[in-house]
Order: C-alpha cells, then structure tokens, then sequence
C-alpha cells in the first residue's frame, strides 16, 4: 500500500515516512501544492496525508493546469483539485494544527476522509491509516504512543562551552524523541572539553531532531547563539525558534509552556521569568538578591519597559524577530538580551514591541552548579548597561 504525505515541514515528513514505512507502507513525500500533484500522478498513491498550511507551489506560481489557489487554506486547494476536478476517489486524510471550524468542515465538504488535529501521537495515525486503507503491519509498537507530532514545528539553540558533562545525560534524547515537532541546534562554543565529542554521539540516530553547529573559536554566549538563531532562521519550517540553556536550568516543560503561549497570542517573543513576585525567587542570597533585583532596576530604566527579568535564558519568537534582530554581533556577551529589546524598540517602536513582548512565570527554574556569575561579573554587568544604553540611545 502507498501512500503521499504533502506537508511543508521536514520533521513533520521525516517522522511520518519513519513511522508509516516501519508498518510496512510504501511511502513518498511533497512539500507544496505542485509537487503533491506530480508526485500523486507518478506515484498513484492508496492514501494522501496532507497539510492545511503549506505553499501552493514553488516560486510563486499562481496556478496549475486547472489548479487555482483561491481557498483559505492551501490544502483545501488540492482536496478541491482531486475530488472537483480530477474526480478522483483516492482517500484522503488532513494532518493539520488548524483548528479553525470553517477550515474543517470546508475540508469534509470538499471530500476529505479523515481529520487529524494536532498534537496526536504517531500510533493514533498509524491506526487511523490502517482503518482506511487497511495493510500495514499487525505488530503493536509501544514506542509509537510516546511519539507525538505537535502543532508547530520549534527550533531550539542550546549554546554549549564546556558542557561535557552535562550534556551526558539521556534529558535531550528523550525529549526529541517524544517531541517530534521540535529540533535542537547544539552550538558548540570552541569548547576545550570533551563537548563537540559528546554532542556527536548525542546526535547520532536523531540526526534529523539534532544539529550541531561548531565555532573553532570561543566567542561567548551572545554570539554562540546569534549564529545558531541565524542558522536556524534559514529553514523555512520552523513557526517558531528560541533558546535555552545546556545545563536546562529551565526544563523543557517549562520552555513547551512558552511555546504555548506564543503559539496561541499575537506576542512576537515570549520570556521565561524568575523574578519571585510572579513565579520563583531568584535566589536565596539575600547579597546577591539585592544585586540581581537593582541591575534588574536600571535594565528596566534602560528599556523604558517594565520588564521584570531580562536574563533568564529561554525565550521563544517568530522568525521575522530573529531575522531583523539578530543580523549583527552584540555589544556584551551577557547582556545580549537586554540588547534583542532594545533592538525591537530601535526597530518597531516602544509601544509596539511592548506589545510584542511576553513575560511568562517558569514554574521550575533552578540554579545549575557553576552556572552563577560572581560578584564582579554581577557589577560588570553594570558598566555594560551603560554600554547599551549609550550604543542604543
């Protein structure tokens, strides 16, 4: 049995040919409107999966034989041409995040045999396809209810210097594993360690969830992930791409939190915080406290913004923010996220990007051993503020 997945977004693709060929379906993939036709002639599929959202076709193209790209969503374009003008009877199956109503029942009106809403797991399609179009394997594989295809595709950089031992563990693995919409983006920051080493095992068998982008040279946080936020940002599938921190003093639950929170407003960047009238206490130093909360004083009066904790280092945004706030090198190799707001207010306008801006409360946040500055780092801190101010202003 065959069948043609047409979806804009690789890590959709990839898990989906993995998971339907493990059943034994023979599978072949497309990523627009134009390619789907083609490949659907040739291939003579038993089964088409497809997308709501994806291109129509390539390089502009604003039509095809008899195609005409006039639905709201491009998938329903290719339902219509199949079912309305082809008359062709091939099953077909929508695997979208669109929840929109109109869409879904516009779907089944134009033909549509089934509709998957994402987030589901790649065992509830594997029974769905077989409920279809029968074949497939009988073999239950248990591993598959763990799998899941999310509503939007997230590209993760996790800057590393040093990080061979934290990077040992089994955290990253499991969560690509489990989450197929993501992919992590390892930079390597000229480490003297072991870390390139480990950040290679790492990656094998989850080369298609794990990249590894290597600096010879050690250039500093700020610089390590404005490359790997650059890279990132040249693939057009991701809905969405931040950062976080190798040691995951933020975790992954916390983090799929801020994505949801972006995935489901109008922000254009979405802040973990760990300030403790909103959430968690930043330490229990109360020196330190004292340093932390009036460096967050002067941050704020830098900004013009009342933004209670820049520093804490997850953040999730579209791409159009990455594209228009990462182009050049920062000043400070710390306080590079004081520099992405300023940045946004250069470019956008104080009231717009307070607008765009979201603080969310991290329900887990911890101290990493050997992941606090010192107390001369902490009043360094401050001179750079002064550098930005003056550079932005």
């Amino acid at each position: 049995m065959k069948i043609l997945i047409v979806d804009d977004q690789e890590l959709v693709l990839l898990s989906l040919e993995k998971a339907l060929t493990d059943q034994g379906y023979e599978v072949e993939r497309a990523n627009n409107i134009i390619d789907a036709v083609t490949k659907f002639d040739d291939f003579a599929p038993d089964l088409l999966i497809a997308d709501m959202n994806m291109p129509s076709a390539p390089e502009d193209e604003k039509g095809y034989m008899n195609i005409t790209f006039d639905e709201k969503a491009p998938g329903l374009d290719l339902i219509n041409y199949l079912r309305n003008i082809r008359k062709d009877a091939t099953p077909i199956m929508i695997l979208s995040g669109n929840l929109d109503e109109e869409i879904i029942e516009r779907g089944f009106e134009l033909g549509a045999n089934d509709y998957m809403k994402k987030p589901l797991s790649l065992n509830e399609i594997a029974i769905r396809v077989k409920r279809l179009i029968g074949g497939g394997s009988n073999i239950k594989r248990a591993d598959t209810k763990e799998k899941f295809i999310q509503e939007t595709c997230i590209g993760v950089v996790i800057p590393c210097y040093n990080e061979e031992e934290r990077l040992l563990g089994d955290d990253f693995k499991r969560f690509v594993n489990k989450n197929l919409g993501y992919h992590l983006c390892f930079v390597n920051d000229g480490s003297k360690d072991n870390t390139l080493e480990v950040l290679k095992e790492l990656r094998k068998g989850n080369e298609d969830h794990i990249s590894i982008y290597d600096c010879e040279k050690n250039g500093g946080k700020a610089e390590a992930v404005r490359l790997g936020m650059l890279h990132l940002a040249e693939q057009s599938q991701f809905d969405y791409i931040g950062f976080l921190d190798a040691d995951l003093s933020t975790d992954f639950a916390d983090f799929q939190d801020l994505v949801k929170t972006i995935s489901n407003s109008d922000y254009q960047v979405v802040s973990g915080s760990r300030i403790s009238r909103i959430g968690a206490d930043i330490t229990k130093e109360s020196a330190r406290k004292v340093i932390s909360m009036s460096i967050n004083f002067i941050i704020r009066k830098t900004l013009g913004m009342e933004f209670r904790d820049t520093q804490c280092g997850a953040k999730i945004m579209t791409r159009k923010v990455v594209e228009e706030t990462f182009q050049k090198k920062f000043l400070t190799k710390w306080l590079f996220d004081v520099e992405i707001f300023m940045r946004m207010r250069n470019i956008y306008g104080l009231k717009e990007a307070q607008a765009m801006l979201c603080e969310k409360p991290l329900n887990r946040w911890i101290h990493a051993d050997g992941s606090k500055l010192s107390f001369k780092d902490s009043l360094k801190i401050i001179g750079q503020i002064g550098q930005i101010a003056f550079h932005y202003r």
